[in-house]
């Protein structure tokens, strides 16, 4: 919880547009009352293993993982994944290396 309370203070000093934040789905509850009290807005997605994903931060970013709709990471299209780096403060170059990487390998598995 330390670490998500941090993460409360970055998004609200500026730091940061859009936080993700994985932990128990034992603290849901906790979570939803701290982001609702601090009226920042969020998307939970339940994770098989357990856990949550919260996602929090400005409504538009919010907006945005909403419209993808996919509970797990793992079925974020490549360009999802780039845009969720980007929005998430990654570095840029970073992400743009990891897109190509990844749909290099993914054109080599077609093959």
């Amino acid at each position: 919880m330390e670490v998500f309370l941090h993460h409360i203070y970055e998004y609200e000093k500026g730091i940061r547009n859009l936080i993700l934040h994985t932990i128990s789905k034992k603290y849901m509850g906790l979570i939803e009352r701290k982001l609702e009290s601090h009226g920042i807005s969020y998307h939970i997605s339940e994770l098989k293993n357990g856990n949550i994903n919260v996602f929090f931060g400005d409504e538009s970013c919010i907006q945005v993982i909403k419209t993808i709709n996919k509970d797990s990471l793992t079925d974020y299209t490549l360009e999802e994944d780039f845009m969720l780096g980007i929005m998430l403060g990654y570095d840029r170059k970073k992400q743009c290396e990891r897109y190509l990487k990844f749909k290099e390998l993914r054109k080599e598995k077609v093959s």
